[in-house]
């Protein structure tokens, strides 16, 4: 797949600065689906434990990011204990993007407008490469687990159910 540098976008961006290698998938999304994540991974034939989702969490002191497989959900007691946070809540839509800059259904994990804390969960580290949004709808990029975790400085824990 050929990049092109119209398409590139803050989290393309970021992972070229850093030196990481990616790929990027890109499908026709469509606007009836009502899981982003299940719908890249069906479009793109991955498993669904392979593609993660990315969310965005309110801690009541700020916003924080969870990276979970499409295939489940996050666990909002052991993502607020990942982080030393009495309790989280999924952030409101309009702030999750205001915070990372993408719209929703297209928020990556990495090259977020602000660094938030972030964890991904530990299933990650099952396989070689994992796919997560590239930062628009349409767009799911491949990358090695420990190359996300240290693009995102993120903490790897046990927060998807």
């Amino acid at each position: 797949m050929a990049h092109r540098e119209a398409s590139g976008t803050p989290a393309t961006v970021a992972l070229t600065a850093a030196g990481v290698a990616f790929t990027q998938h890109t499908y026709e999304h469509d606007p009836s689906a009502r899981s982003f994540g299940l719908e890249a991974a069906e479009v793109l034939g991955l498993p669904a434990e392979q593609v993660f989702k990315t969310l965005v969490v309110d801690t009541g002191a700020g916003l924080a990011v969870a990276v979970v497989p499409v295939a489940g959900s996050l666990d909002l007691k052991a993502m607020a204990g990942a982080i030393g946070a009495k309790k989280v809540s999924m952030a409101d839509p309009a702030a999750a993007q205001r915070s990372s800059g993408y719209v929703l259904g297209g928020i990556s994990p990495v090259g977020q407008k602000r660094a938030l804390p972030t964890v991904v969960d530990e299933s990650a580290e099952l396989f070689d490469v994992v796919y997560v949004s590239g930062g628009r709808r349409g767009l799911d990029l491949g990358l090695s687990p420990i190359d996300l975790v240290a693009v995102t400085g993120a903490t790897v824990a046990d927060i998807a159910r």
